[in-house]
This record gives structure tokens, C-alpha cells and sequence, in this order.
């Protein structure tokens, strides 16, 4: 059994010291975060260690770490196991060395690699949902259960992005506010939905790798382009077909017969007047009040974005297709007598070309990305000198994976990682009620590398010493919610 934290015995409870709560834990009971029990006066960890080639013998998915022209499937050579930090336990109070620190030897290299599950107070999400509709302003409080958790921050092409957690929502607050905040962060990373409202906005429901649903409705597709891209795409299809056709866009609202590829195909002036503020031939910024309508603007009727045609130019019969940048919403018009765009039954070439921009759109999905600072407490359990293994990564000596996946470590001081959540084996995120997040990491580096800078040699252990135990390892059933806690 796995019993890396040490443990006092306090009558029949025994305490564990993996985090900073230090619970008293009653027989056949779990410690508050789940994580560690006690079972039979012994403190053993509730989840497995998890090795890649277990995972895949049990049927997990995997992610090949790089995919040539003759890899075979595997995602490492027999008879060879990629070790995790899942289930691994912690380096808490500091001091003590890595859980695991395992050797190999890879292509004749001899490698090292060291794995802790890392307690994250300096840590959160950054949710990229693929959505045309309007979320809520930038800055914007997003909540979860009415606590403040995050933001919105600059939304990007087609996305709409939230900044959740941080320190000072885990510990700045009230403590509901950081219990909730680790929970909404907890389940965004271990993919499962958390319902979000957003101040002077809408309410969505997040969940990685799935579409998000925006006020109840379930996005399907994200936008093909701006309002002038859709026009440079899809102009040539256009031509011939129909005089004239705007693509309502929230952002950047375009016009064919003033766009320059409208100019390039000789498509004559309509005489037609946008509101909002020109920008260059063709494209208009503020057409419209942001919503969830077309196009990411608030409107249900297009032809509010529309002034009156210029009589000297506009002509009875022109035609206008009128379409948002996914698709979605769409309509044809002819002018009348007055030169009043009145709607009629849309042209079967035109909704050809309105299914091709929606062909064209990428299926809508949440991404969560978990970004953690590893600070100078988890890098002590690689090394006696924290500040070598800072050295060492940015040097590219050592590589950082987070439950086997890769992870984008970002320039500048410390170790600060993002990791695709969707990416790591199911549950490979828990929590400390501190509160704080606990993820995995992993450094792997040569072993002659891991010895210049210092580190833990004398509980370097081989990797078949490892497989031994973890394949016999005993694992407890976490306590139902009816059971006792600590």
C-alpha cells in the first residue's frame, strides 16, 4: 500500500500530513480531500497510481506523445511504462523528496523520471468556448452557485474566453468563495459540466470537449470568419447570383459590393447605407449592440443594421442576401417600388452557398486549459537546489507532463504550465480543503542530468520495482456520500 504521508496515531484515528489541514482520520474513513484513508490503522492513498501501460490495459485512452510514419500504436516501447504523478502523493511539508522518483532506460539513455501530485493554491482554468453569441462585457464577474470565481477576459476569433480561479479567489475572499471557486475548478479540469453566470450576461454551461450551452440553448458551430472574411470567402460564389449581401457580424460587419473583392469582381454600387462606423471599403465596426442574435449582435431583424438606399443608386428588384457569420440565421430580400427591402422565398443557389458557410464552421466545443505555478515547495522534492530545476526546464534538460500529457510552459521565471484537461486519464484532478487543486506532474530528464543538479539520488528507484508494486497495490473504494468522513 501507498504510504508516503507520514501518519500519528491519535486513539483509533490516525493523522495524515500530505496538506496543510492535517486531518484525524477514523478507521475505514477518509481524510476531507478523499484522498487518503485509513485503513486498518495504515494511511494508504483512496486512488490508484496510474502508469500508462496499466491505463491502457484497463482501457484508457491515450495520447501518443509523437506520432511517426511507423509508430505501431504504442505509446512507449515495451517492455517500457510512462510513470504518472496520478495517485503518485504528495511532497508535503516540503521537505520530503518525491513520491516516486523512478529509473529507465529509454534508446539505451539512462532516464529519470520524478512524479508528485503538486498542491496548487497559485493555480486556475482558461476556458476558450467556440461561441458567436455574446457572453457579458470584458471584465466581467462569471460566477458559480452566486460566487465571484473569475472573469471575462479578450475574447479571440470565434471564442469567447473566461479567466477562472487564481489565488485570490481560492484564498482572498470569503471561504465560500474559495470552496466554491475549488470546486468549479476541480470539475472544469476533470471534464465535468459547471454551470456559469455572467454578470450583465448570459448563463453557460461548461464542459471540456463538449459544446457549451448558452442560456439553454447548445451552441452547434463557431464562426467561419468576421463579417469581411465570410464576404473574401464567399464572393466569387456569390457573383451573378444576387446583387448585393451583408454578413451581419458584432464585430466586423461586411459588404459585398463595397468589400474589395466585390471591387475585384466588377459588382457594381447598390446605393445601400449601413449603420455603425466604417472602417475600410466594406467593413463596419458597431452595427449593433452585442447579444445572442445574429451574428453575436443582439438584433432578431437584420434589417435594423440597414439606412435608406440611396435612391440614385439602388434600383426596384435588386437583391440581398443577408447572413450571419455561422450560418444560422439568413434572408433574401427584393426591393419594392419604394426600395424598401421586402423578404421573399430565398433562391436554392443562394441556400446552397448559406450551407456551405455553415459547412465551413468548426462544431462549437469548450477547452479548458489548467495553468498551475510550480513553486519552490514542489520543486524541492525534485532537488536539494529548487532554482536547478527552473534552470533545467527552461534549458529544454528536462521535460514537464502533467498525468502523462504535454504540457506549454510559459517563458520567464518559475514553472508555470498550462495542460489541456481533456488530454490527462479521467479524475487525474483533486483538491486540499484549504483550499487548493492537486494535479499531476512529472519531470523527465537523463539521469547524469538529474544528479548535476542535485537531486534525490538516494530514492532513485528502478522502474521494475515500481510495476511490481503498483500492480499489486491494494486500492480503496472512495466513502459514499452517506459514509463517514474525517
Amino acid at each position: 500500500m501507498l504510504t508516503e504521508p507520514t501518519s500519528a496515531a491519535a486513539d483509533d484515528k490516525i493523522r495524515c500530513d500530505a496538506c496543510p489541514v492535517m486531518c484525524y482520520i477514523k478507521p475505514g474513513a477518509a481524510g476531507a480531500c478523499d484522498r487518503y484513508a485509513n485503513h486498518n490503522g495504515e494511511l494508504v492513498r483512496v486512488d490508484p497510481h496510474i502508469v500508462l501501460e496499466r491505463t491502457v490495459s484497463h482501457g484508457g485512452r491515450l495520447v501518443p506523445f509523437q506520432a511517426t510514419g511507423d509508430w505501431d500504436g504504442k505509446i512507449v516501447h515495451e517492455p517500457s511504462v510512462f510513470v504518472t504523478a496520478i495517485g503518485a502523493g504528495t511532497t508535503y511539508p516540503d521537505y520530503k523528496p518525491a513520491p516516486f522518483i523512478v529509473s529507465s532506460e529509454i534508446d539505451g539513455v539512462d532516464m529519470v523520471t520524478v512524479v508528485t501530485e503538486g498542491i496548487f493554491s497559485y493555480c486556475g482554468v482558461k476556458v476558450k468556448i467556440d461561441t458567436d453569441r455574446y457572453l457579458g462585457p470584458e471584465t466581467a464577474t462569471v460566477r458559480a452557485q452566486g460566487e465571484a470565481i473569475g472573469h471575462v477576459t479578450t475574447s479571440e476569433y470565434g471564442s469567447q474566453m473566461l479567466s477562472l480561479g487564481g489565488v485570490h479567489h481560492l484564498t482572498g475572499g470569503s471561504k465560500k468563495e474559495g470552496r466554491v471557486t475549488c470546486d468549479a475548478l476541480m470539475d472544469l479540469s476533470n471534464c465535468k459540466p459547471v454551470e456559469l453566470t455572467i454578470d450583465g450576461g448570459a448563463t453557460v454551461v461548461v464542459q471540456a470537449g463538449y459544446p457549451p450551452i448558452v442560456n439553454g440553448v447548445a451552441e452547434e458551430r463557431m464562426r467561419v470568419g468576421c463579417g469581411s472574411a465570410t464576404i473574401g470567402m464567399f464572393a466569387k460564389q456569390w457573383h451573378g447570383k444576387v446583387d448585393e449581401v451583408v454578413v451581419v457580424d458584432d464585430h466586423i460587419t461586411g459588404v459585398l459590393s463595397e468589400h474589395q473583392a466585390g471591387k475585384l469582381l466588377d459588382i457594381p454600387d447598390t446605393g445601400i447605407k449601413m449603420k455603425g462606423r466604417r472602417s475600410t471599403p466594406g467593413r463596419y465596426f458597431q452595427v449593433a449592440e452585442p447579444g445572442t442574435g445574429w451574428g453575436g449582435t443582439k438584433i432578431s431583424d437584420p434589417l435594423s443594421v440597414l439606412g435608406p438606399f440611396d435612391a440614385k443608386k439602388a434600383r426596384p428588384g435588386m437583391t440581398m442576401l443577408m447572413v450571419s457569420t455561422t450560418g444560422e440565421h439568413a434572408a433574401y430580400y427584393e426591393l419594392d417600388e419604394a426600395l424598401r427591402p421586402v423578404e421573399k422565398e430565398m433562391p436554392a443557389d443562394l441556400k446552397f452557398s448559406v450551407e456551405r458557410i455553415q459547412e465551413n464552421c468548426e462544431p462549437a466545443l469548450c477547452t479548458v486549459l489548467f495553468m498551475g505555478g510550480a513553486g519552490g515547495s514542489l520543486r524541492a522534492g525534485v532537488t536539494d537546489n529548487p532554482v536547478r530545476l527552473t534552470r533545467s526546464v527552461k534549458e529544454a534538460l528536462t521535460r514537464v507532463t502533467s498525468g502523462g500529457a504535454p504540457v506549454y510552459v510559459w517563458p520567464g521565471g518559475g514553472i508555470t504550465f498550462m495542460v489541456d484537461v481533456t488530454r490527462l486519464p479521467a479524475g487525474a484532478f483533486g483538491y486540499v480543503p484549504t483550499p487548493a487543486l492537486v494535479a499531476p506532474i512529472e519531470f523527465t530528464l537523463k539521469l547524469s542530468d538529474y544528479a548535476a543538479l542535485g537531486g534525490h539520488m538516494d530514492h532513485v528507484r528502478p522502474l521494475a520495482s515500481l510495476k511490481d508494486s503498483a500492480e499489486f497495490r491494494q486500492t480503496l473504494s472512495p466513502p459514499s456520500a452517506a459514509g463517514a468522513r474525517a
